[in-house]
């Protein structure tokens, strides 16, 4: 939200979920802490173009004509933005902990300009909304436990979830804090359920180094534990996974490379907006954080 309201990038919809951050303090003000905050930032800048381009590239090949699972989704607000944009797909689904499904539903609910998009894309029957699950002909919202495919695939079925559509499955920091067992459930469970798919996930990456080695530490001072992470040791490792788990072809680019890829016009506008002159720690920072994708193809989109 603060990302948004600094001018990364437009985001009408994140105010009706998430409240304004709080005022930041002068630069002068506790100099390292801004300078990592800044870091996360541009980082979160990066990560949002970067999983964007690839799944319009999906989109875009499809024509549409395909399904987006959105794996622990949060309070994302991809669905209103694609619905702006013309590009949603036949049917987008978001999955999440009961908990936090119940607190979006709540902010839906309450909001006219996040209920009234839904609204307008559905049709047919009337729209089942209760306080853990949102079902409407475009856009559902399923509460589940991503560590158990049987019970996630059941409840994406009676949502309508149909395996002979292409489908694009996106996890953004989500399978690090599953176990590895759990995580690869999950990617043979989606290797093997859809004939046309791709997967996107973004995480860590590079962690058996000394900054990663500090990322994990500050994360477990604050009660954060990241039980996939050895599968965070390098480019490989994530590849290697997505193959092993049933995927046909995975890449995987550190966000480093990702920062390198975005319109050098936008990358001098966002730069300008928070000016710090150290930048080698916002470059280990994007050496320690990944996009990868896989896909299985069997009609060679």
């Amino acid at each position: 939200r603060f990302a948004v309201s600094v001018g990364y990038w437009k985001d009408p919809y994140i105010q009706y979920f998430v409240r304004q951050a709080k005022e930041r303090k002068a630069p002068e003000i506790n100099r390292g802490k801004l300078e990592w905050e800044w870091e996360h930032l541009t980082g979160y800048y990066a990560r949002v173009h970067g999983v964007s381009y690839l799944i319009k590239a999906f989109l875009e090949k499809t024509e549409c004509n395909c399904q987006i699972v959105n794996l622990g989704a949060g309070m994302d607000t991809l669905f209103w933005r694609l619905k702006d944009e013309n590009l949603l797909p036949r049917k987008y689904f978001e999955v999440d902990f009961p908990m936090i499904v119940a607190r979006k539903i709540h902010n839906i609910k309450s909001k006219p300009p996040l209920s009234k998009p839904i609204m307008e894309s559905h049709s047919g029957d009337s729209l089942l909304i209760d306080s853990h699950s949102l079902d409407s002909s475009r856009y559902s919202i399923v509460g589940a436990d991503l560590r158990f495919s049987s019970d996630l695939e059941e409840k994406l079925k009676k949502h309508s979830l149909d395996i002979h559509l292409p489908t694009l499955l996106v996890a953004e920091c989500v399978l690090v804090y599953m176990t590895p067992q759990q995580s690869a459930n999950l990617l043979k469970w989606a290797a093997s359920t859809f004939p046309v798919a791709m997967v996107i996930n973004y995480e860590q990456v590079n962690m058996r180094d000394r900054f990663g080695q500090i990322m994990i530490e500050n994360l477990q001072r604050r009660q954060c534990n990241l039980a996939g992470v050895e599968l965070c040791s390098s480019l490989d490792s994530q590849r290697e996974r997505l193959l092993l788990n049933g995927w046909e072809s995975a890449r995987a680019i550190d966000m480093m490379k990702v920062y390198s890829f975005l319109p050098q016009a936008d990358v001098k506008r966002i730069e300008a907006l928070e000016f710090l002159d150290e930048k080698e720690l916002f470059e280990q920072l994007m050496q320690h954080y990944c996009i990868c994708w896989a896909s299985k193809d069997s009609s060679n989109l």
